[in-house]
């Protein structure tokens, strides 16, 4: 018999190979129909919820798949054989060509082309990309010296919101139970609202307790940063607040809101107030006979915050609707409006300044400073990394303190430059989100507070520099 030599025996092995990869590729397409057959049969012996029609269709759509793949490895089988013709070719000609391997020569030389051109372009995009997100935190030589003084501690729950006396004795009210709280302009009296549709005006008279020596003092933050950093869970209620006088009958309720009431402030002189409400409405109270002066009607969702202007009469009331109004009581036969829409989300709170400039925070994490005598456009775009909650800005310093829900509590000028962002540790700052923040002019030692979830307020320290004011 004749024999094959090693070479013809491999080829022959190699031309068999082929051939019964090709002959299994078409008994696999003969062979579909019966195999689908099967496949049903085999579904509807098994025990299934399902409806055998929509099963079916499943099927259906599975075998579609599957014959899409199958196309896919028979093409994917068909380049395999033409690289290897190639090689071939290319192995008489003295030079090869691997398949996984395509950085030779002419392919090298272009390979390398179009990767410098990709990443030129990745390189111009990303810093086109970024420009704007560095723009809105712009550097400065100066930056504000922020240091915690104090802590304030005895809340069972969440401190929704928190506010400052603007007369002497300096007195820190928060509001936990009810939804927001602020102080009359001139006298001893709190404006709460509250969930139950109502707010209140309570009467109130401040007795200073005898000073502690200054070692006692020095030593309260630290013992509370240690206890509260270390145990979340604590009451921190102890003999404190309980020796501290109560008030449980309010001077005045105000009642005519459908809906929880989120927010309420003194109008200018302090004989009126105004509240925004979950019904969509902000109602204008006289604050002597508790009856109802104007409803202000027109937004489309849920009201947020309400704002007064601290000389004139004017109100900013900001809402779910992605919209901030203002208001214009300053002639009392007419009462204008304007809507701002310059937000995409909720807008948290949107406040006054001394000045002739609204500031308002959304929950699409941006902050926008408007000019009151144009207001098409905001004169300032403040972007940042986390939703905006109530914010407040400082008469004096004119700085802005965004409270976030991030536990972040971050400051910036009226042009949007950010100056510093307020220490947080395990050891102090907010453990949660940050829910209001307060400015306290006539306050040395503290003339910031913040408040959270945390159920604790924070006095803070903030030292601007000179040269930094100038600006």
């Amino acid at each position: 018999m004749p024999v094959e030599s090693g070479s013809s025996a491999s080829s022959r092995q190699a031309k068999q190979k082929r051939k019964s990869h090709s002959l299994s590729i078409r008994r696999t397409n003969s062979t579909e129909q019966e195999r689908t057959g099967l496949q049903r049969e085999m579904l509807e012996g098994q025990d299934s919820k399902l409806p055998l029609s929509l099963r079916s269709n499943l099927l259906d759509l599975f075998g579609q798949i599957e014959r899409e793949f199958e196309n896919l490895y028979i093409e994917n089988i068909e380049l395999r054989r033409e690289i290897e013709t190639l090689n071939d070719r290319l192995t008489a000609e003295g030079q090869t060509i691997d398949g996984g391997d395509l950085t030779k020569g002419a392919l090298k030389a272009k390979a390398s082309h179009s990767t410098s051109q990709l990443s030129q372009k990745l390189k111009t995009t990303y810093k086109a990309s970024t420009s704007k997100i560095v723009s809105s935190f712009k550097a400065t030589t100066s930056r504000a010296v922020c240091q915690l003084v104090k802590e304030y501690v005895g809340h069972r729950d969440g401190i929704w919101d928190l506010s400052v006396t603007r007369t002497q004795p300096v007195v820190l009210g928060t509001a936990s139970a009810v939804n927001s709280i602020k102080f009359h302009p001139t006298e001893q009296m709190a404006l709460t609202a509250s969930g139950d549709q109502t707010a209140h005006i309570w009467r109130y008279t401040v007795q200073l307790p005898t000073p502690q020596p200054v070692a006692d003092i020095s030593q309260t933050p630290c013992d509370d940063d240690i206890d509260f950093s270390d145990k979340d869970e604590a009451d921190g209620d102890g003999d404190g607040p309980s020796e501290c006088p109560s008030i449980r009958v309010s001077s005045t309720t105000l009642r005519s809101h459908q809906g929880v009431v989120i927010a309420a402030d003194w109008l200018v002189g302090g004989k009126q107030v105004v509240t925004a409400s979950w019904d969509r409405a902000a109602n204008l109270y006289d604050v002597e006979t508790s009856e109802l002066v104007h409803s202000l009607t027109g937004h489309d969702q849920e009201l947020t915050h309400c704002c007064t202007h601290p000389t004139q009469r004017l109100v900013v009331t900001s809402s779910r609707d992605t919209t901030f109004r203002l208001w214009d009581f300053r002639d009392p036969s007419i009462h204008s409006v304007n809507v701002f829409q310059g937000h995409t989300d909720t807008v948290t709170s949107a406040v006054f300044t001394v000045g002739d400039n609204v500031v308002s925070g959304s929950d699409d994490r941006t902050v926008k400073v408007w000019d009151l005598k144009n207001m098409r456009s905001p004169i300032a775009t403040i972007r940042t990394d986390s939703a905006v909650n109530r914010i407040s800005v400082s008469v004096n310093q004119r700085i802005i303190a965004l409270p976030h829900d991030n536990r972040q509590v971050r400051l910036f000028d009226m042009s949007g430059v950010r100056l510093a962002r307020l220490p947080r540790s395990n050891r102090q700052g907010h453990r949660r989100m940050v829910c209001c923040s307060a400015w306290c002019e006539d306050n040395s030692s503290c003339n910031l507070f913040s408040c959270g979830f945390d159920r604790q307020a924070i006095g803070w320290n903030i030292n601007i520099p000179a040269l930094l004011q100038e600006k």
